[in-house]
């Protein structure tokens, strides 16, 4: 009797996530990370933070396809969990890290653009999902979401994403205090990030 419940207790827990892929739980769900070609990605993934959620569309078919592998690699592995947001920029990015030194935000605002008063023809939209093309040791992966088109884009980051629902989540980390170096002085974590199949 008790492997009888022990296995409707399993096939309920299946159907419950058929459409939602757990970070920790399914680590090995997409097949062996070594063999990318036959790594099952997901079209979703929402990013739960302390100030809300967003969804972003994976660009799965996009021209960097093994970023999104990566990305999702890495979201199995729970690399995202308690991740802070480390750089904020209004009018141009947010980001997300686990490497704290000046890096990739600071270069581009150096240059002195004023991405608040850009030619509304750019291709490069507001709330795309990228990480920086700096070499990172260790698997590290960083999240940046822009707010604001940004016409350098291509050469800084690989985009990877959308972001479909949580603008507001966006704008409201967007419009936090921060210091010198853009870093929050209330800090903003992400929680998790769960990949899904459906939206």
């Amino acid at each position: 009797m008790f492997i009888i419940l022990m296995c409707l207790s399993l096939f309920r827990s299946k159907l419950h996530m058929e459409d939602t892929l757990s970070a920790v739980e399914h680590d090995n769900a997409f097949g062996d990370s070594r063999d990318t070609k036959k790594v099952d990605i997901p079209r979703y993934a929402v990013i739960s933070t302390s100030k809300g959620s967003i969804t972003v569309e994976l660009y799965k078919e996009g021209s960097s396809p093994e970023v999104v592998e990566k990305f999702v690699n890495s979201c199995l592995k729970g690399r995202f969990k308690g991740m802070f947001f480390n750089r904020v920029i209004k009018n141009f990015v947010i980001q997300g890290g686990d490497d704290d030194s000046v890096g990739t935000t600071e270069d581009w605002t150096s240059k002195g653009k004023h991405y608040s008063q850009l030619d509304t023809s750019l291709k490069h939209e507001a709330f795309m999902l990228g990480t920086s093309k700096t070499k990172r040791d260790g698997g590290r992966f960083d999240l940046l979401i822009t707010t604001a088109p940004i016409p350098d884009l291509n050469e800084k980051v690989n985009v990877f994403g959308r972001v479909i629902k949580g603008e507001d989540v966006v704008q409201e980390i967007e419009e936090v205090d921060t210091d010198e170096h853009y870093r929050p002085k209330t800090p903003i974590a992400i929680i998790e990030v769960t990949l899904k199949r459906k939206f």
